[in-house]
């Protein structure tokens, strides 16, 4: 027979879960800029992961234009941040900076998780991030 007697154990504290992306300020001022210039009304941006590339995998930045109710919302810096579900475990502990130069401008990604890239700079390798310890 199973005893069903509850026990006086103490629940786990939970742990408090980290925000999946930061922005740098240069990051954050260029999201306020694209908002602004955009056709129609939109909340934010969506950061994601793709599958393609020579090495894999590829980030993807696209307007929002609704909160989808499992998107994962990150606001920093006084803008928001829409990161795709099937993206977090890809996307934890990343700082999206932003880099223009003479030759290109775009958004770079700060990633842990990324453990290669192809020569070209235009996919990467990701891994799930580790969220067990």
């Amino acid at each position: 027979m199973i005893d069903m007697t509850p026990t006086s154990s103490t629940p786990k504290a939970k742990r408090p879960r980290p925000q999946v992306m930061k922005l740098t300020e240069a990051a954050a001022t260029r999201i306020v800029e694209l908002t602004k210039r955009a056709d129609s009304e939109i909340v934010g941006l969506r950061v994601g992961v793709k599958n393609g590339g020579c090495a894999g995998q590829s980030y993807t930045v696209e307007y929002a234009h609704e909160v989808r109710p499992t998107d994962e919302v990150v606001e920093d810096k006084g803008v928001k941040i829409l990161v795709d579900p099937k993206a977090v475990l890809f996307l934890l502990g990343t700082e999206m900076d932003y880099k223009a130069d003479r030759m290109q401008a775009q958004f770079i990604f700060n990633n842990p998780n990324q453990i290669g890239a192809c020569g070209c700079g235009e996919s990467v390798q990701l891994k799930p991030a580790d969220v067990e310890g």
